[in-house]
């Protein structure tokens, strides 16, 4: 790493300074995993390759980011935030430039592990930063505003993406960070005060190896799941293995002295409901950027750079509302806020089961901008409530517990709803298909009434009896395909609405750590 003279700021101003510099980090890392997708056909084409090669360069990254995470407490508490942060802003870049200049599918896979080694640990990295350097008060406001990044990135993405893929060039979309990366990481060697370090004892390796392998296995199977069928013997032994290793993985953290991960903090009761929140809650997030997308280019056709300017809106509310949230957190308490939230979230929702070809594009978004308040008031404030109980020495640790957590349930929503897209169209198709036949008399005159239209346009009798049997069918795989969106989406709202069963059950945090932060020179 550059050495590189910190600036004199002052104590009261420092916290704000550190805040704005790890938000460039925590951006850049969320970014990159939505932001390859759109250029994943261009990538396919230019590599050779097709779709189940080209689908690990999203994959590795992924799983590479829940492998490091569980080790970023332990990487903080003994090298210190401001070594770790600095030196995953240079990997992470790094890795950018190199997939920038990728010559193959598998050099190019190989660069983007190397990215997600600086990019999986810069979030939990970030986030201790903030809970280390913010006074109990002023966590609620200093972690909405850090939540921007977290909500508009996913949605940037996708439209930054298609832009730059349909009018520049696909590799910009990894070259973009090289400047960005350069900037936030002397920003942050020119602002950044490092942490206390810790002599945590022997380094927990068992721990570190079965998580890895346990989450590796886990994530792998939840991503291929569809693919590859969830009772095929890969995916079977794929759990097998996840399950073994964790459970393995569990029986280690709760009897070393220096755990990677520090499931003893669940036994404070605030925590375990956050957490169990947020898993939840994040299913309900990636759910609904999972979803719609689909839904606005599958069905209704538009391109990704549109799709993705319909659902900004959404991600500006939400990164709008986070700061707000975490305001009215500090004067009404987090738990009110919490539950307003998510009754918003879940309210916001429900239309979404009644989406169709029909439903108007502002209609949409303001659904979608109803769901972004909602989001964007729960998400840090609930996290903020889960964490005030948790002593500074441990904060390192629950923040990599927090993102792992974020990590698999990120991953477990998007498994879960296309497997239920999938089945719920299968089940349409069929069961129109036992309404909708040439038996049928609706089916009879829709015919009828199609082959007159096209031998108006001039099509023979014999042709225009065979595009309208093809109109015929369209329709009704279309329609089958809104069923399938809307019992998908209806069980989102379900799912969404489970946060409340949790949620009442908050408390009031005591901070047992001290509310003045730990900053070391």
């Amino acid at each position: 790493m550059i050495n590189v003279p910190r600036l004199d700021i002052p104590d009261d101003k420092y916290k704000w300074w550190a805040l704005g510099v790890t938000i460039i980090g925590g951006f850049m890392s969320i970014l990159d995993t939505s932001i390859v997708n759109i250029a994943l056909p261009k990538m396919m084409a230019v590599f050779s390759v097709d779709t189940t090669k080209a689908e690990w360069i999203l994959t590795a990254y992924m799983l590479t980011m829940g492998v490091l995470q569980p080790a970023t407490g332990f990487l903080c508490d003994t090298l210190g935030t401001r070594r770790i942060y600095l030196l995953s802003m240079a990997i992470f870049t790094v890795g950018s430039a190199l997939c920038g200049i990728a010559w193959s599918n598998d050099s190019m896979i190989a660069f983007r592990v190397v990215q997600a080694v600086g990019g999986g640990v810069i979030v939990p990295v970030t986030m201790t930063i903030v809970y280390n350097v913010f006074s109990l008060k002023e966590r609620n406001l200093a972690l909405g505003i850090w939540g921007i990044s977290a909500m508009v990135a996913p949605a940037v993405g996708p439209t930054l993406s298609g832009y730059l893929v349909e009018y520049w060039d696909w590799r910009l979309i990894f070259t973009i960070n090289i400047p960005i990366g350069i900037v936030g990481y002397f920003l942050a060697a020119l602002v950044l005060r490092e942490s206390e370090i810790k002599s945590v004892g022997k380094f927990d390796y068992f721990g570190l190896i079965t998580s890895a392998v346990g989450l590796f296995c886990l994530l792998l199977a939840l991503t291929k799941g569809q693919e590859e069928g969830w009772t095929s013997a890969y995916i079977l032994t794929l759990f097998y293995i996840a399950c073994s290793c964790l459970a393995l993985f569990i029986t280690i953290e709760l009897y070393h002295e220096t755990p990677i991960l520090d499931l003893t903090l669940f036994k404070d009761r605030n925590f375990s409901l956050s957490m169990l929140i947020t898993f939840i809650g994040t299913i309900a997030l990636y759910g609904g950027v999972f979803l719609m997308p689909l839904f606005l280019e599958n069905l209704r056709g538009y391109t990704a750079m549109q799709t993705g300017i319909i659902m900004l809106p959404a991600s500006i509310a939400a990164g709008v509302t986070m700061p707000l949230a975490g305001r009215l957190a500090d004067k009404f308490g987090a738990k009110p806020v919490v539950l307003a939230g998510i009754t918003i979230l879940t309210l916001g929702s429900a239309p979404l089961m009644m989406v169709d070809m029909d439903t108007s594009v502002a209609t949409i978004q303001i659904i979608l901008l109803v769901r972004g308040i909602g989001m964007g008031l729960f998400m840090m404030p609930v996290s903020v409530l889960g964490m005030n109980n948790v002593p500074i020495s441990k904060i390192s640790r629950a923040s990599s517990l927090n993102n792992v957590i974020r990590q698999i349930s990120g991953s477990m929503g998007i498994a879960v709803l296309t497997t239920i897209l999938q089945n719920r169209l299968i089940f349409n198709l069929a069961h129109n298909a036992e309404h909708i036949n040439i038996a049928s008399q609706a089916s009879n005159n829709l015919l009828a009434y199609g082959e007159k239209v096209f031998m108006y346009a001039g099509s023979v009798p014999s042709a225009a009896y065979t595009k309208a049997l093809a109109l015929v069918n369209s329709l009704v795989q279309q329609q089958s395909y809104i069923f399938a969106f809307d019992d998908a989406f209806f069980c989102l709202v379900w799912i969404t609405g489970s946060c409340l069963i949790f949620a009442v059950w908050l408390k009031s945090a005591k901070h047992h750590g001290g509310d003045t932060p730990v900053i070391m020179e």
